[in-house]
């Protein structure tokens, strides 16, 4: 089991650093408590709300660390070569989003050890049925239709 805490309000700011602080140990108190394996992640939100600032982001997850957060991770780092000074920053695992532009082994190389997509298959699936739906709209084209996923090939039978 896991879950996340974020240093981002949904009012549009990032929490100073000593609130952040706070509520990630807060978080990792209420985690240890559980009985029960829970890995707890610490977002540094800087750079998908704004503030493309690597070295708060990396003062932030430093600080989240020695809070006790088991995983950290920014999401929005842009190149392998921030990835990389987040993983050297730090001694716990990173998380990293895949952005496009970015290689699987490109973020390994840097060191992350966890890859989240985020909605990233939601807007290619979403995607996928507009190019659809404009493809009838436009000219009754419903070749698109055809697209099937393998499910017997996916699935054990």
């Amino acid at each position: 089991m896991g879950g996340s805490i974020e240093d981002y309000d949904r009012d549009g700011f990032i929490y100073d650093l000593d609130y952040a602080v706070e509520r990630v140990a807060a978080a990792v108190k209420a985690a240890r408590s559980f009985g029960f394996p829970f890995t707890l992640t610490a977002r540094a939100e800087n750079h998908i709300r704004g503030n493309p600032d690597l070295a708060d982001t990396i003062a932030r997850l430093q600080a989240f660390e020695r809070a006790g957060a088991d995983v950290l991770y920014a999401p929005g780092l842009r190149n392998g070569e921030e990835v990389k000074a987040v993983c050297q920053a730090v001694s716990n695992p990173v998380n990293v989003l895949a952005l496009p532009g970015m290689s699987l082994a490109e973020i390994v190389d840097a060191g992350a050890r966890r890859v989240s997509v985020g909605g990233g298959f939601t807007w290619v699936a979403v995607s996928a049925m507009v190019a659809a739906a404009t493809a009838v709209g436009e000219a009754g084209d419903f070749s698109s239709l055809a697209a099937k996923p393998p499910l017997d090939d996916w699935f054990l039978k």
